[in-house]
């Protein structure tokens, strides 16, 4: 990749050239939504799932742990379905919200980059001013599905505010922004807790921490996409700092959100298929690092875009455990 003049054409309707060609956003949005969709990463909806994961898995986690304790009620079930949509809806406005901020910030340096430059705001799609009221208009959305939850919930949730603030930031004074976004972006793995318990406790501890290491690692891999130009335009990441020992540092990271992830399991008295999950999971986890080729942008991409299948696989043993769990009744 190189550095390009933000004078060169935009491929044909303001097509992102770093989206996956066809998508919905490109093919089926009106015309007039286009930009907005696409600032919001809408044509890329793996940042929603990585998003989202982390709130069902602690919102399942919590459930369990009642299971565990007093019993689960009818009402408690329909409150976790009903919570599970509010946290979808959530996820997407808000990740949309994260990205045209991100973008705002950074639009000086997209406009520099060959895969970002023709993002809305440096190719002129959407200017500044426009993206920012896009950012409140998102963010009102998201602050309506918050006070749904319980008022602890509500102010956790505004508590984050400050990590999604400062992220866009970072590459430019430390090599580890992914830390902060690790912060900020699985913040739902103890809102999700919350919204069962009105309170924290050990479980979605471990649980954020693992997720935080998971997002450092999958980032990392991302970010390799772009050190190239990172690196002409005096910007940092992991992926630079981690160098040719990037997948070390992966497999440590990867060994790491396990690690946590199963004592989270434990404290939440899991039963039987979220460890089987764990263990599809770090053998995903290890295929991403034996076949990962960091010079590669495709190669990395797809990789990447794997983790969403981490997603699926933990929340899938974590139900599996709740059937179960709920089944047997308080301890």
């Amino acid at each position: 990749m190189g550095t390009y003049s933000t004078n060169e054409p935009i491929q044909g309707d303001g097509v992102v050239v770093d989206a996956a060609q066809g998508n919905w956003v490109d093919t089926c949005a009106p015309h007039s939504w286009r930009p907005y969709l696409r600032l919001a990463r809408a044509d890329r909806p793996i940042g929603v799932w990585l998003l989202l994961f982390p709130c069902w898995w602690s919102l399942t986690l919590g459930l369990m742990q009642k299971a565990q304790g007093a019993g689960l009620m009818a009402s408690d079930l329909w409150t976790g379905i009903w919570s599970s949509i509010l946290f979808a809806i959530g996820a997407f406005v808000m990740r949309g919200a994260g990205c045209a901020y991100n973008d705002y910030v950074d639009r000086d340096y997209d406009a520099k980059v060959a895969r970002t430059r023709s993002r809305p705001i440096p190719s002129g799609q959407v200017r500044p001013k426009a993206a920012l009221a896009f950012v409140v208009l998102l963010s009102l959305v998201g602050l309506a599905v918050l006070v749904q939850f319980n008022m602890y919930t509500i102010w956790l949730g505004i508590a984050s505010l400050g990590l999604v603030a400062i992220y866009p930031f970072m590459k430019r004074f430390t090599y580890w922004p992914q830390f902060i976004l690790g912060l900020a972006f699985n913040w739902g793995a103890l809102v999700g807790w919350a919204a069962v318990h009105a309170g924290l406790g050990a479980a979605p501890a471990l649980l954020y921490a693992g997720c935080v290491l998971w997002t450092i690692a999958y980032d990392t891999i991302y970010a390799h996409q772009d050190k190239e130009d990172d690196l002409s335009l005096g910007l940092k990441s992991t992926a630079i700092r981690f160098g040719d020992q990037t997948k070390p540092w992966l497999a440590g990271l990867f060994a790491g959100a396990v690690a946590l992830w199963a004592g989270a399991a434990v404290l939440a008295s899991a039963v039987f298929f979220t460890y089987l999950a764990l263990v599809v999971i770090a053998a995903q986890f290890s295929w991403q690092v034996t076949t990962l080729r960091i010079v590669d942008g495709d190669n990395c991409l797809s990789r990447f875009k794997s983790n969403k299948w981490i997603g699926w696989a933990l929340l899938a043993g974590l139900c599996a455990d709740l059937s179960v769990r709920g089944s047997l009744g308080p301890a």
